[in-house]
């Protein structure tokens, strides 16, 4: 395959997700000529912290989101960026001294939890940096499914190429703001299948899976196709994002596992269909968020509050990936089985016909049942 610049873009994010995750150092730039180094919090060591404090042209502060902070116990006062209306904008703050920057690790959250952590005197707020550059470094932790907090240090404007050979004379990953920010739709662009097996499943024999995979090697999602697709009528599908606890373990949490069981025996009943089966769990934040979330659910709060308390926003996932696989596959209207509008506008947005909607909901099993209200009293699930 052909080495094209959208390719070198991807596998430049890729790269770089792979350096946050580890503790490492990304040097960020945007078109405007601001740049930061940027380290995850979550990951954050000690030499890791001192190294970008010695690279650094200023001062480095921590760059989250207004509930994350909250969440921790810090006091942000509403005018400054990331404004009471903006919960889960990117704010900056001092490092808190004496203070090590995974506190924002803990404790999953004093308001509302039983829990109280004293940092309201730890940070106080200080004006935002290259705005451009906090917003990108927390869609880089997202991305690397990393809590949403990050520790920049902000780089001075010098002309694009200096920095280029400054990054790679620090043995540093550097990737464009612009490369981070369209990453997820431009990887959804350029899926392609890489595999297919014919795998009989327990009332689908007629089944074959059909893997694809970005062109840097990414996030791979499957197409579960049951019996032969006839393309001219609409066709049956489901978008189920995986969860490991529901659809592996048999989670009663959530009701993804029965969600996904029942798609693939109705498609099979109605003789033919195709389930996708997107690599977004715990609605695109990650599965050590996702159990994080949980912690926090028996705390007391409720599925999206959860998430916005780590900093996430109610729901991370994307439809283009599907769009994608099912224009390549032939297949321009369907049936969707789902009671989410967003995977209905999702997919009309990126060119797939929405025919029908076929309802798919469940009953709760007696430990779901606050899970199944918030999907329906606040994310308009059609339950």
């Amino acid at each position: 395959m052909a080495i094209t610049p959208t390719a070198i873009s991807l596998a430049a994010v890729e790269r770089a997700l792979a350096e946050l995750r580890r503790g490492g150092i990304v040097v960020l730039r945007a078109e405007d000529g601001t740049g930061g180094l940027v380290i995850a919090a979550e990951a954050c060591s000690t030499p890791g912290l001192q190294r970008l404090q010695g690279l650094a042209q200023e001062a480095p502060v921590l760059v989250t989101t207004r509930r994350r902070a909250e969440a921790i116990g810090m006091e942000i006062p509403p005018h400054i960026a990331g404004g009471m209306g903006d919960t889960n904008k990117p704010i900056t703050l001092d490092l808190p001294e004496g203070v090590p920057v995974d506190i924002i690790l803990r404790p999953h959250e004093a308001e509302g939890a039983g829990r109280h952590v004293a940092l309201r005197h730890l940070s106080r707020p200080v004006a935002s940096h290259a705005p451009v550059i906090a917003q990108t470094a927390i869609e880089l932790a997202k991305l690397a499914r990393l809590l949403p907090a990050v520790v920049l240090g902000p780089l001075s404007s010098d002309p694009g190429n200096k920095r280029r050979e400054w990054a790679r004379d620090q043995d540093l990953i550097y990737v464009d703001a612009t490369d981070v920010l369209d990453y997820e739709e431009s990887a959804a662009r350029n899926l392609h299948q890489v595999a297919q097996a014919r795998v009989p499943l327990e009332g689908a024999e007629n089944t074959r899976i059909l893997a694809w995979r970005p062109s840097d090697g990414g996030k791979e999602h499957l197409a579960i196709v049951v019996g032969e697709i006839n393309p001219i009528e609409p066709v049956l599908i489901r978008l189920h994002s995986e969860c490991f606890t529901g659809d592996l373990l048999g989670s009663l949490r959530c009701d993804c596992g029965v969600q996904l069981r029942s798609a693939i025996g109705e498609i099979a009943k109605q003789g033919s269909g195709v389930l996708l089966y997107l690599a977004q769990e715990g609605r695109g934040i990650g599965l050590v968020n996702k159990l994080r979330a949980y912690e926090l659910q028996d705390d007391g709060f409720d599925t999206i509050d959860a998430n916005e308390q780590l900093g996430f926003d109610a729901d991370e996932r994307i439809y283009a990936p599907a769009a994608t696989m099912l224009l390549r596959m032939g297949i321009k209207r369907v049936r969707l089985l789902t009671n989410n509008p967003e995977k209905i506008s999702g997919l009309t947005r990126h060119g797939v016909e929405v025919a029908e909607r076929v309802a798919h909901s469940f009953p709760a099993n007696g430990h779901n049942e606050n899970y199944l209200r918030t999907k329906a009293e606040r994310a308009g699930h059609l339950l």
